[in-house]
């Protein structure tokens, strides 16, 4: 019987998980839980698609009443599938621009939104933040990135920078309606590039900056109609897709040289 037990034993000794990997229910001290739901759980992308907007909402479930002290708050995130990235710097030298760094990072979320009743500062802790992965920087996975350049965190930076440029990534405080401490609403825009796949949704209510609660939902989104027939040509009949995509070309080539001779004749 020792022997078992100990084996067991040396591969959880063999095998570190991280914070990331598991992380722990919060406890729920005060009787609050979230009941919340989404307006939708499935965005489809078609040829007119241009963005979409979620509404997320859900009230605060008490067994006792509101606790004084910490006014209660509330942050939801969704995040898209993450994959790896690389950031590059560009230096103009000799006269030309080109590439003097790079960056990996081993895993970004497509697309991140947060929203939240009050500053952020003020509804999480640093600790929490760090323990649920909360934050835009903290979702991005860039584990060994000082090795790779001697300002490895400024990449880190402009990555976050030229994705909330383009909408992937946002921050939004105090838009997140929150009434009587009980019933919540927040709107989560979407923009019209998504990435296929599934979106996690964290609805977290916090007092004094710690998670009280927390709840998850999930929005799917895919490739509808002509989308999806193309999606699926361009990955399961690559040839066929090439050629169909030369025809095309020269189709398009013929008919604006065609237009063309009749607008000089």
């Amino acid at each position: 019987m020792k022997r078992p037990l100990l084996l067991f034993a040396l591969l959880l000794m063999a095998s570190p998980i991280s914070a990331q990997d598991v992380i722990a229910p919060p406890v729920d001290a005060t009787g609050e839980t979230i009941v919340a739901g989404l307006s939708q759980n499935l965005v489809s992308i078609t040829t007119t698609f241009n963005g979409s907007e979620v509404l997320i909402y859900g009230a605060v479930k008490r067994d006792a009443p509101v606790p004084v002290g910490a006014p209660l708050e509330v942050v939801v995130t969704v995040q898209g599938p993450s994959s790896p990235m690389t950031v590059r710097r560009k230096e103009r030298r000799f006269g030309i621009w080109m590439n003097t760094a790079t960056v990996n990072i081993s895993r970004a979320p497509s697309f991140y939104a947060i929203a939240s009743s009050a500053p952020l500062s003020d509804a999480l802790s640093a600790t929490e933040d760090l323990r649920y992965q909360i934050t835009i920087p903290r979702a991005i996975r860039a584990v060994g990135i000082s090795g790779e350049a001697e300002d490895a965190p400024l990449f880190l930076d402009a990555l976050i920078r030229l994705q909330a440029e383009h909408g992937a990534y946002a921050l939004t405080e105090d838009t997140v309606n929150l009434v009587e401490s009980t019933l919540f609403r927040a709107d989560i825009a979407m923009p019209a590039d998504l990435t296929e796949g599934e979106y996690k949704v964290r609805m977290f209510i916090t007092r004094a900056g710690m998670v009280v609660n927390m709840h998850e939902e999930v929005i799917t989104v895919h490739k509808d109609g002509f989308e999806r027939w193309i999606f699926n040509l361009a990955h399961q009949q690559s040839l066929l897709y090439g050629l169909l995509s030369l025809v095309l070309a020269v189709a398009a080539g013929w008919g604006a040289s065609a237009l063309f001779g009749l607008i000089r004749r």
